[in-house]
């Protein structure tokens, strides 16, 4: 006779209760359930299913028996580039040190610290700036851990670290419209945390449509400030606005006001105003110093339309579209600081096989080292240093890990999105730098 191999029974991923819920977040975490609650009913349903697939192999069951209490569901996957998986750490102390935890680890109340909208984002701030890397395990020097909910922990002040499925006891729900930069937006998923799990620090809309807004968060490969959608790149109508509890005003603390587009008729031939001026700081801030020996000023110049060219062909623009007076949809891109920088040597529009307009480089930059350096197989500093400027030039959205020295299809993914943001398509966008590729990243 031969007998049957028995699994482990698990816990259904739709049983909401909470201890399953427990049992899965500590299976997710690597930890050690502690039975509490209805783990310890599904060891006896375990008993039941062995008991019931031993009758089965001696022939005193019917074969669907061992299935009655039916197989635990599959975990949906999101599959977004934008959202990688963001595992995360449980409720607990600062620097992960029994003894400097806050008082929310303590007595299980949330501990309120009274802080500003300003004051929170100028937290969050710190660890972009400062390029925290994602990570689980480690704690930056503040003592908050490296995950999205220890992010929002640090940002908040809280005495303790959270996770995002205690983050909400330190918060009142709220509407979108509601939303003031320093609430945070919260996804978290209780049939398996590590599933999609996310929360972001809201630091203001975009634009008056109100579709887009300054996301901060930490996820890997470091702490970012991006615009995103709203409410994220996944899973968006399940993320919940909230805002935090101690909050002391409501207002302030937003990011700098996208200021309206004037209109045509501030720029071009005879223009003189305010705007004139403002625009050429921005193309200055954005590379595009070279164009004025003197200046930005407001009276429209030459240098104001080269420049404002210059940088709506950086954004893969022809004809019409880089005429070199800005519209609505370059001015929206400068004043939001998205979009493509203006290259350091204006090249002449084409692709990858494109020479440019010649010109030095720009300061800091190195020469192309090569197509053969950019491989599979390949592992050399080139790799690594491309890595690291894709991600400074916020095109590192498919690492999950690194960047590295070895090429990887990572490296080949986020190459392909640079090349595919300056208007290249087909070849020129095959994910694999070339000297224009280079030359521009660099920029």
């Amino acid at each position: 006779m031969t007998i049957p191999v028995f699994e482990e029974y698990e816990p259904p991923a739709d049983c909401g209760c909470a201890g399953c819920c427990q049992q899965r977040r500590a299976a997710a975490l690597g930890l050690t359930a502690d039975g509490e609650g209805h783990p310890a009913a599904h060891g006896a349903r375990r008993m039941l299913v062995l008991a019931t697939a031993a009758g089965v192999a001696l022939g005193g069951g019917a074969p669907g028996a061992a299935n009655a209490a039916g197989p635990a569901h599959a975990p949906a996957t999101t599959g977004a580039d934008h959202d990688p998986p963001t595992p995360q750490g449980g409720t607990g102390s600062l620097y992960g040190v029994p003894g400097g935890m806050g008082d929310a680890v303590q007595t299980g109340r949330p501990a309120l610290r009274s802080i500003t909208r300003a004051e929170i984002i100028d937290r969050a701030k710190l660890w972009v700036n400062a390029k925290v890397p994602y990570s689980m395990k480690r704690y930056w020097s503040d003592g908050y851990r490296q995950d999205c909910s220890g992010y929002v922990s640090m940002a908040w002040n809280l005495g303790s670290n959270e996770w995002t499925g205690s983050l909400a006891a330190f918060g009142v729900r709220i509407t979108r419209d509601e939303l003031e930069p320093g609430d945070m937006l919260l996804f978290h998923n209780p049939d398996n945390p590590t599933n999609g799990s996310h929360v972001t620090l809201f630091g203001g809309w975009t634009d008056s449509t109100h579709t887009q807004y300054i996301a901060y968060e930490q996820t890997r490969p470091r702490a970012r400030r991006l615009a995103t959608p709203y409410a994220y790149w996944n899973n968006s109508s399940r993320y919940v606005p909230y805002r935090y509890k101690g909050v002391t005003d409501g207002s302030g603390g937003a990011e700098p006001a996208v200021p309206a587009y004037p209109g045509e008729k501030f720029f071009g031939p005879g223009a003189s105003n305010a705007y004139v001026t403002r625009l050429g700081e921005m193309l200055v801030e954005r590379g595009g110093r070279r164009f004025y020996r003197t200046g930005p000023g407001p009276r429209w110049a030459e240098a104001d339309r080269l420049a404002t060219q210059a940088f709506q062909r950086a954004q893969g623009w022809q004809g019409p579209e880089a005429d070199g007076l800005p519209g609505p949809h370059t001015w929206r891109l400068l004043v939001t600081g998205t979009g493509n920088d203006i290259p350091a040597v204006d090249g002449d529009g084409g692709g990858e096989g494109s020479t440019g307009g010649g010109g030095a480089p720009s300061p800091g930059a190195s020469a192309f080292p090569g197509r053969e350096y950019f491989r599979p197989g390949q592992s050399n500093m080139y790799v690594d240093k491309l890595g690291r400027q894709l991600v400074e030039k916020g095109f590192g959205k498919h690492y999950m890990y690194g960047p590295g020295p070895r090429w990887t299809e990572e490296d080949r993914r986020n190459v392909e999105a640079f090349q595919r943001a300056q208007g290249w398509r087909g070849a020129e966008a095959d994910g694999y730098p070339g000297p224009e590729t280079w030359r521009r990243l660099f920029a």
